[in-house]
């Protein structure tokens, strides 16, 4: 007997709680990221002594910097290598082309990462203040499809 899942042609939506998990995932991925590059760049040893200068603003000039780049190389390089960033690939979710659910190319991913820091900047803070059921939606041509199983 086949799946009729697994012969449909037609791409699957991933649920809510699978993007909000690949989203928080990777977030967590560039913060974590940002966060160690500034404490290491903030780290200053003198006569055997260890002292953590988190004010100094290359300390969190190198955060910043790092967490950006973290995120553009999981967003944009990983996805153009293997259609997920590391948050989708844990969740079983893709980026495909909305068109033909081909492989996404570069500029759109790099338009789709871009989109991603309006939505947070904006929308999020909306969403939590007025306590909406509104989703993110696709953007650059690019939308999130469930990666298919196969199942025994």
């Amino acid at each position: 007997m086949v799946n009729k899942e697994l012969t449909s042609t037609r791409p699957v939506a991933p649920t809510q709680p699978r993007t909000v998990t690949a989203a928080v995932v990777d977030a967590l991925i560039a913060l974590a990221s940002g966060l160690v590059a500034g404490a290491a760049a903030g780290v200053k040893v003198s006569d055997g002594v260890v002292e953590l200068r988190p004010q100094s603003p290359a300390v969190w000039g190198l955060a910043l910097g790092v967490a950006v780049a973290v995120s553009f190389a999981n967003h944009v390089l990983l996805t153009l290598a293997a259609r997920a960033s590391c948050g989708k690939l844990l969740t079983g979710v893709r980026v495909v082309r909305a068109a033909d659910g081909g492989r996404p190319r570069f500029l759109r991913l790099v338009g789709r990462w871009l989109f991603g820091f309006y939505w947070m900047i904006l929308f999020v803070p909306l969403h939590l203040a007025t306590d909406s059921d509104v989703e993110q939606q696709d953007a650059a041509g690019l939308r999130m499809v469930r990666r298919r199983t196969i199942r025994s």
